[in-house]
């Protein structure tokens, strides 16, 4: 029932179980399977495509926050346009305000990057070294094994929660209008019949990821309510189920 890791001895995911990225609470988690044949090569594939994607999530995210708490930067981005930094919003906003030469540059610069690995390094893909891209930034680079090994799965773990945290403000930000979800913003919301409702507690709030309340009807939410609160009884039964023979042993 607790799913004994060290049982699984014949798992094509021990080939990777020493990777970097495995890291607590979860181990190597792959919940959809994705590395269960055993390929090392789509592997290293994958992992060179977490990095890259981690990083420009991380960029991406601070690109979010930086110029909500410092503001822009002086000057025109723009002159012959006469569009100065200030005059660019922040968040999805921008992307109708900055010029299309603004974006050929962003998409040469992509192009480049994606060619080349960044810095020319690494000619066969980043296959036999995943995100080394050949710069050794101050401060951050070693020639110890294990501070390096740290700081690359540190550099996992913010990449993916970074992933997880532009995700999300970019689905706040198309709701509200703000990078940051202020609920309050978005007024139109059909939901709103439902805020008062038991459930409805920090952080989350009224939580509807899947958007199944999102018609406002109040007949389909008080019958969902009930199957919650019965497979919610059941399944409290079920895990006292499970773990109290453990403990207690059998009658």
């Amino acid at each position: 029932a607790w799913g004994d890791w060290a049982l699984y001895t014949d798992s094509p995911l021990r080939a990777f179980e020493t990777e970097l990225g495995v890291q607590a609470p979860f181990g190597f988690w792959d919940p959809m399977g994705l590395s269960s044949d055993g390929d090392a090569e789509n592997f290293r594939r994958r992992r060179q495509t977490e990095l890259k994607h981690g990083r420009i999530s991380m960029l991406a995210t601070m690109g979010y926050i930086t110029p909500e708490i410092t503001g822009k930067f002086p000057g025109y981005l723009s002159p012959a346009a006469g569009l100065k930094f200030e005059d660019i919003p922040n968040g999805l906003a921008a992307i109708s305000k900055v010029p299309g030469a603004g974006w050929v540059q962003i998409v040469l610069y992509a192009l480049f990057c994606e060619s080349t690995g960044g810095f020319g390094y690494n000619s066969d893909g980043q296959r036999s070294d995943p995100g080394n891209c050949g710069w050794r930034p101050p401060l951050l680079a070693t020639e110890d094994k294990d501070l390096r090994r740290k700081r690359l799965n540190a550099e996992l773990a913010n990449g993916r929660l970074a992933m997880m945290a532009i995700i999300g403000m970019f689905f706040q930000d198309g709701l509200t209008g703000s990078a940051w979800g202020d609920w309050a913003l978005y007024t139109d919301s059909p939901m709103r019949a439902f805020e008062n409702e038991l459930g409805v507690q920090a952080p989350t709030g009224f939580w509807d990821p899947v958007g199944f309340t999102k018609d406002g009807d109040v007949e389909k939410f008080k019958r969902r309510r009930v199957t919650e609160i019965k497979h919610g009884r059941v399944a409290m039964l079920a895990t006292m189920g499970y773990i109290t023979p453990e403990i207690t042993g059998k009658f």
